[in-house]
């Protein structure tokens, strides 16, 4: 899949960059029935681009079928801090995994390879982004709020999601390459995928990283706690589980710095997506084990409060 990265990549790392721009990229992958929009959404620091792709199976629920639905988000805050910075940042390589995921995944459907289940797959698109200031490196910000992020990205079709994310600037994971997370639903943080992390492992060649969660991680953003990054964000606006592929390095990387993605881990990541695609619309993985969850709730309640902005102090 290099060569979707590459493509992909070369488009994001313009002043130019845009919607427009990838969607027809995507486009002229050739694959009929795929559905791709983009809408431009303007915040209080500039506007972004929204491209959502949709890839139909052959048994998914857009013709009639039952397969399920894999979601594959691609968050960041922007691929590019200009004018501050110049060229594309560390904190774009989100979107560039899951675009290079969606032309592979158009490719194969204009091929005649065709997944059961259908995918969506959406981010967003912007070279002019602000910066922000967090511990230990600074981080990227965007041009909307993550309120509105979700809303554009996340959708009551996705039976499952996988949110790819540069999660550098902490020196909680040493290790460069990809790491997955436990699988996030309804406010828990549950036990790995041991499906998830055999597609790791077969991806990557090499023990499977996964890399820990604490709960304000999985909390909204704008409730004034630590977050490791926007990762487990889409977790917030969903029933559905979550599992973050974090793009990884063995030492602490602004999101803000340019010259520092490297295009064989973005790669990893968007294959990751790619192969859960295949294996989870024909029903061959799971996020979750369902009977655990159910049982889980029965025993302590939900943890639908932990998806909200929590309780204010008087």
């Amino acid at each position: 899949m290099l060569t979707q990265v590459l493509d992909v990549v070369d488009l994001l790392d313009s002043p130019q960059t845009s919607g427009e721009s990838l969607a027809a990229y995507l486009r002229a992958q050739g694959a009929e029935g795929a559905e791709i929009h983009v809408e431009t959404i303007t915040g209080d620091d500039g506007s972004t681009d929204f491209v959502r792709v949709v890839i139909p199976g052959s048994a998914g629920k857009r013709s009639g079928g039952s397969a399920p639905t894999l979601g594959v988000i691609g968050r960041l805050g922007g691929a590019g801090a200009r004018p501050e910075r110049i060229g594309f940042v560390s904190d774009g390589d989100g979107a560039a995994a899951a675009l290079s995921a969606a032309a592979k995944l158009l490719q194969m459907k204009a091929r005649g390879d065709e997944l059961p289940g259908d995918v969506i797959v959406t981010t967003h698109v912007t070279g002019w982004a602000p910066t922000e200031p967090h511990d230990p490196v600074p981080f990227m910000g965007s041009p909307v709020d993550m309120g509105t992020m979700n809303e554009h990205e996340v959708t009551d079709e996705m039976d499952a999601i996988v949110s790819i994310d540069t999660t550098k600037g902490n020196r909680t994971i040493n290790h460069r390459g990809i790491a997955i997370s436990p699988t996030v639903k309804e406010g828990y943080i549950l036990r790995p995928s041991e499906d998830l992390v055999g597609i790791a492992e077969s991806v990557t060649g090499v023990s499977a990283v996964v890399f820990p969660l604490a709960t304000q991680d999985i909390t909204p953003y704008g409730n004034d706690l630590h977050h490791l990054n926007s990762i487990l964000q889409p977790a917030v606006a969903t029933s559905a589980p979550v599992v973050g592929v974090a793009i990884t390095t063995a030492v602490p990387v602004a999101g803000c710095a340019t010259g520092a993605s490297h295009e064989v881990d973005i790669e990893l990541a968007a294959r990751f997506a790619v192969e859960t695609a295949k294996y989870y619309g024909a029903g061959q993985v799971a996020f979750h084990d369902e009977e655990q969850f159910a049982h889980l709730v029965e025993l302590y309640g939900t943890a639908h409060h932990l998806q909200t902005l929590g309780r204010k102090a008087d």
